[in-house]
């Protein structure tokens, strides 16, 4: 009889996390996404939100799913700013924000496995 054959380690990004696995974005997923990061806006209600795009994963031996996308607060051209969080099926899908107008955004996703279309400057 053959041997089992060995666990596959998840594939990981050049920091160390594992890739996402795409995954399309329901309306109750939207809405955790867009609830969690008007949290942190200094404009909540004019708040327009861009493309998202979203990966599940495990991490650590916990279920999450990553979230990037754009969102404009201060109605203006050019205002689209990045973001990226995480949200916990585990834990009620509580939703933390883990960056937004971040340098580091951009990078984060593509990491994540989730290539965000770049944004062109208006001009």
């Amino acid at each position: 009889m053959a041997a089992a054959p060995a666990p596959v380690e998840p594939i990981a990004g050049p920091n160390g996390n594992p890739l996402v696995d795409p995954v399309p974005i329901s309306l109750a997923m939207e809405e955790i996404i867009t609830a969690g990061v008007r949290q942190h806006l200094k404009n909540p209600i004019a708040a327009k939100f861009g493309t998202m795009l979203a990966g599940e994963r495990s991490l650590n031996g916990r279920h999450e799913i990553v979230a990037c996308g754009y969102v404009d607060d201060k109605g203006s051209p050019g205002g689209n700013e990045p973001f990226i969080g995480k949200i916990y099926p585990d834990a009620g899908n509580s939703f933390e924000l883990v960056a937004i107008n971040d340098v580091s955004v951009s990078g984060a996703c593509k990491a994540a496995g989730l290539a965000m279309p770049e944004l062109k400057p208006n001009s």
